[in-house]
């Protein structure tokens, strides 16, 4: 799942915080969308954890749609429904000889934590996170492409 944004980390020297089998349960972790009478909707003053269910929902939505393994539909739904393109991040949809990605990761930083997520044919079902934050204030660990659209 997330283990592969861990694994990045010798790529940049940063440390990333220790992994755990399972989130810290006060951020709101989860690996489905929230149910449809979850209140679902972006909480602009509030916590990378109140904007979770929002995060996860749309990249339930994107996974459910034709582009569902292409970064960039899922950056450009996360700017259509509010968040701050300035504040993503989003890995390559290719591997470094031209094939397929067998996941990608895309995140928003909110403050000192991330809204992260990860989809590909190697994860099954998304996968939506709160991570901290990296002290270079990024999210995602080695090498992301240029948001330049």
């Amino acid at each position: 799942m997330l283990v592969a944004l861990l694994g990045l980390s010798a790529c940049t020297g940063e440390s990333p915080a220790p992994a755990s089998s399972a989130p810290p349960a006060d951020t709101g972790a989860t690996t489905a969308p929230p149910t449809a009478a979850a209140p679902v909707t972006l909480v602009s003053d509030g916590s990378a954890a109140d904007n979770l269910p929002y995060f996860s929902r749309i990249v339930a939505d994107v996974w459910a749609g034709p582009d569902n393994v292409a970064g960039r539909s899922y950056i450009d739904a996360l700017t259509a429904a509010g968040f701050d393109k300035s504040a993503m991040q989003v890995t390559q949809d290719e591997s470094t000889i031209g094939n397929p990605a067998e996941s990608i990761e895309f995140s928003v930083r909110w403050g000192d934590q991330c809204l992260v997520g990860q989809v590909g044919p190697s994860i099954g079902s998304p996968v939506s996170t709160v991570l901290p934050g990296l002290a270079g204030g990024g999210c995602l660990i080695g090498n992301t492409r240029a948001i330049d659209w």
